[in-house]
C-alpha cells in the first residue's frame, strides 16, 4: 500500500468503525509517528482488537498531513497473537480520569481494504501456538482423560483445570494434546515484585492480574509422574519449568534438582528447559549439573536502570541474571531472553548499546522478542522515564541486530532439542 491504514474508532458498545480522514499513527515512546507503509501487515489469525476507554486515537489528516485526534470514539489497539512482534504501539491521548488498562500488549491496528493491518513481523516460523492448530472440544476429552490416568496428581489438575480450560493457555493445551512444550508450573512464591505481574497484583492497585496463581509447591513424585511420559511420547518434547501462571521457580530449586535427576534415569528424551527471572546463579549451576538443558531470562531491558525498577528484586540484582546465562553457555546448554518488547524503549539507542553488550558478554542463544503486556503509560510513569532517548525504530533494531550476530537465533518459544542441536532452520511448521 502507498500510505497507512485509516485509522479505527470505537462506539463505546463493542462496535469499530475506520474514520477515512485519518490515517493510522504508532506509538514510539511517549510520541505518535508516522508508520512507513511498508511495515503494515494484515492483523494475523487470533489476533484481536480492543477498544481503550478514556483514550482518544491520533491520526495524521488525510488532507493536510497533520497529526490531530479523532473526536469519534474510542481509541483502538490490536493484540496480535504469539509468534509476532509489534513495531509500534496504538497511539493516543489519554484523559486524566482513564482506567489503566489491564495486561495485555496494544499494538497500533488500522483499516485498508475491507481489512485490519497492524505494524508487525513474524518473528517465529514455529506453529506451537497458532490459534487455528487447537480444537477446544478434544483439549476437553483429553484433559478429562489425563486426570483420570493421574487421579492423585495435583499439577495435572491445576493444567488441566485450570490453565487449560478457564484460561485456554497455549502451553496447557498443547500438554493435553500430548505435543511440543509441557509447562511444569513450580513455584507458588516469587522473589520479583514486577509491576506488571500476570499472576499476582498488590491490593492497592487498580489492575488485576489475568490469572491466579499456582497456591501449593508440586512435589518430586507429581513432576516426575506426567512429565516422563511427555518426554517419553510427545514430537519435539520439552518440558518447562517456570510458567505466568507460578512464582519463581528458582526458588524450588531443590525440588527441580531432584526431579530433573529422578526425570533423567526414566529417559533421555527431548529437551529440560527452565523460564525464569535468572536471579540465582548458584541455583542454575547445580540444575545444570543435574541435565538442565536450556534457559530462558526474562527481561525488560538490558540496562540495570530500567530493570531494577519495574522488577522490584528482593533478594538479588541485575547482574545476577547476567551470571545466570553465562552459567548455563559454560555448561553447553542454550540460552534465551524472553525480552518484553516496548517500541520506543526496545529500539532506543542506550537500550540496543545495552543489548549488543548482553548479547556478547553472556555468549547468548536466542532472543524471544516478546510484546510487552501492560499499559504503556502506567508503566513508564511507575519506571519514571520521561524521555526515552533517541530511537532507530523496532524494524532496523532487529535488522542490525541480525547483521551483527549472523549466529543468534530470534524467535518467540523455546526450541526442543532437535533444534538446538543444528537443525535450527528446519521448518517446523508442517509437524
Amino acid at each position: 500500500m502507498n500510505h497507512s491504514p485509516y485509522i479505527l474508532y470505537s462506539d463505546g458498545k463493542g462496535n469499530i468503525f475506520e474514520d477515512t480522514s485519518l490515517y493510522a499513527t504508532g506509538r514510539s515512546g511517549w510520541d505518535a509517528v508516522a508508520v512507513p507503509a511498508d511495515e503494515w501487515i494484515e492483523l494475523p489469525d487470533g489476533g484481536q482488537l480492543y477498544e481503550l476507554p478514556g483514550r482518544k486515537g491520533i491520526g495524521i489528516d488525510v488532507k493536510t498531513g497533520e497529526m490531530r485526534l479523532c473526536e469519534k470514539g474510542w481509541a483502538v489497539a490490536a493484540f496480535i497473537p504469539p509468534a509476532h512482534t509489534g513495531f509500534y504501539l496504538a497511539a493516543y491521548e489519554t484523559a486524566p480520569d482513564a482506567p489503566v488498562l489491564p495486561l495485555f500488549c496494544y499494538t497500533a491496528a488500522g483499516w485498508h481494504q475491507d481489512k485490519f493491518y497492524v505494524p508487525a513481523v513474524r518473528i517465529e516460523p514455529d506453529i506451537r501456538q497458532d490459534c487455528d492448530g487447537y480444537d477446544q472440544k478434544e483439549v476437553e476429552l483429553d484433559v478429562e482423560q489425563f486426570l483420570k490416568s493421574y487421579p492423585h496428581n495435583r499439577l495435572v489438575k491445576h493444567l488441566g483445570e485450570n490453565c487449560a480450560l478457564n484460561y485456554h493457555c497455549p502451553a496447557a493445551r498443547n500438554y493435553f494434546l500430548g505435543r511440543w512444550e509441557c509447562p511444569v508450573p513450580a513455584s507458588p512464591a516469587c522473589n520479583a515484585n514486577c509491576i506488571g505481574c500476570i499472576s499476582l497484583q498488590p491490593d492497592e492497585e487498580k489492575i488485576v492480574s489475568p490469572q491466579d496463581r499456582l497456591a501449593f509447591k508440586p512435589t518430586v513424585d507429581e513432576i516426575v509422574e506426567y512429565t516422563v511420559p511427555h518426554l517419553e511420547a510427545a514430537p519435539y518434547p520439552i518440558i518447562s519449568f517456570g510458567q505466568g501462571c507460578e512464582g519463581e521457580p528458582l526458588l524450588m530449586w531443590e525440588t527441580l534438582r531432584d526431579s530433573i535427576i529422578a526425570i533423567r534415569k526414566h529417559t533421555n528424551k527431548g529437551s529440560i528447559n527452565i523460564n525464569t527471572n535468572g536471579s540465582n546463579p548458584k541455583a542454575v549451576k547445580v540444575l545444570c549439573e543435574a541435565g538442565l538443558n536450556s534457559i530462558r531470562v526474562s527481561t525488560n531491558s538490558a540496562r540495570r536502570e530500567i530493570y531494577m525498577p519495574y522488577y522490584r528484586p528482593n533478594n538479588y540484582d541485575f547482574e545476577d541474571i547476567i551470571e545466570s546465562l553465562k552459567v548455563v553457555r559454560s555448561y553447553g546448554g542454550w540460552t534465551s531472553i524472553n525480552y518484553f518488547v516496548f517500541p520506543g524503549m526496545t529500539d532506543s539507542i542506550a537500550e540496543y548499546e545495552a543489548l549488543r553488550k548482553l548479547i556478547r558478554d553472556t555468549d547468548l542463544c536466542m532472543i524471544q522478542w516478546r510484546n510487552f503486556n501492560i499499559d504503556p503509560d502506567w508503566y513508564l510513569g511507575k519506571i519514571g522515564v520521561t524521555d526515552t532517548g533517541e530511537c532507530m525504530g523496532m524494524r532496523t533494531l532487529l535488522e542490525t541486530i541480525r547483521e551483527e550476530f549472523p549466529n543468534l537465533k530470534f524467535g518467540y518459544y523455546n526450541p526442543p532439542i532437535e533444534r538446538i542441536n543444528g537443525k535450527f532452520e528446519t521448518d517446523f511448521a508442517h509437524h
